[in-house]
């Protein structure tokens, strides 16, 4: 019997509400089983909306969109769906008092490299685990980068390397951008790349799941 069940709960398999690349290689290094969803959902901060509140909120917003999903897909399937827990996680880098998102561009990625030399930036990583009954966990964590001083060359090579068009601020931690750092100050290097795998953990035991169950 799977060690998740001996209280009568479902076997951990989980639907990750994102079809980001970089949660997907996070999440596995778990032994868990787990599918990919994207949600369509608007993710445009509120007016005065906080860092905090808009990383947590929009981690809610895309697990509930997944376990909306399930349900229709359950009612058109017209059997129990098998997924227990849904997860949803956004990430938002601050600069300043400046949200920077994904450059897309490479024009807007070396803008946004160079905006970064020398200063310390803020991610803001949150994640959301939403059982089937719509019981839901969230949690947040910060993570600190002092970013070098960056010359236009050491950053046009970067960008030729990595191609990080897809990352918030143009920053690829697990790559080659480690090395534009000074430090990086966090409990999980994996909230830098877009999943805090410790949260997750310390999540899931508190719906009386283990990782390694």
């Amino acid at each position: 019997m799977h060690a998740n069940e001996k209280n009568n709960q479902p076997p951990l398999y989980l639907l990750l509400a994102s079809m980001s690349r970089y949660r997907a290689q996070c999440l596995s290094k778990y032994p868990i089983e787990f599918s990919q969803w994207s949600p369509n959902i608007d993710e445009s901060p509120f007016k005065n909306e906080t860092p905090e509140a808009l990383v947590l909120r929009l981690a809610h917003v895309k697990a509930d969109a997944g376990l909306q999903w399930i349900a229709a897909l359950a009612r058109k399937q017209k059997s129990s769906p098998v997924y227990s827990h849904v997860l949803g996680s956004d990430q938002v880098m601050v600069l300043g008092d400046v949200m920077i998102g994904k450059p897309h561009t490479h024009g807007k990625a070396i803008a946004q490299l160079q905006a970064m030399s020398g200063q310390l930036v803020r991610f803001y990583t949150s994640l959301c685990v939403l059982n089937r009954a719509g019981e839901f966990k969230t949690g947040i964590e910060i993570t600190e980068v002092q970013f070098r001083e960056l010359d236009d060359s050491h950053i046009i090579q970067y960008l030729q390397l990595e191609q990080p068009f897809d990352c918030a601020g143009s920053f690829k931690s697990e790559a080659g951008g480690v090395g534009l750092c000074h430090s990086i100050t966090g409990r999980d290097p994996n909230a830098l790349v877009g999943l805090p795998m410790i949260l997750l953990s310390d999540l899931l035991l508190e719906f009386g799941y283990s990782v390694f169950g």
